[in-house]
């Protein structure tokens, strides 16, 4: 199996349970993988057999920075389900963070596997 990845992309977006963060937008950090084969564009050299991370890094961004969810966990399953539906990928994981959420630590958030993996 092959893996596409895209890390530390960075996205601002009002998350948050709290009345102060439904007032502010707050940095997300996704890191993602998917699984892909990449034998096809290898051997075309082809951008367009390929599962193009610069198209969905772009679907993510305007859907991330469009979005106002509590939670993160509703956050990182509709991402999810945009990757696997939008661009056909049959499993993906998907880890994203809140940085400074929790004082002392770096980034707290949630990492998700949908799909199978082939």
């Amino acid at each position: 199996m092959d893996i596409v990845f895209i890390e530390d992309l960075r996205i601002d977006a009002v998350i948050g349970i709290y009345d102060w963060e439904r007032r502010v937008r707050q940095t997300l950090a996704f890191d993602i993988e998917m699984a892909f084969d990449n034998s096809v564009p290898a051997a075309s050299d082809d951008i367009a057999h390929t599962l193009n991370y610069k198209d969905v890094s772009k679907r993510l961004i305007d859907y991330v920075g469009a979005s106002s969810f509590g939670l993160v966990e509703t956050l990182a399953e509709r991402c999810a389900a945009i990757i696997r539906e939008e661009f056909g990928v049959s499993w993906v994981r998907l880890k994203l963070s809140k940085p400074g959420a929790v004082r002392g630590a770096k980034a707290v958030g949630v990492r998700i596997e949908r799909g199978t993996r082939p």
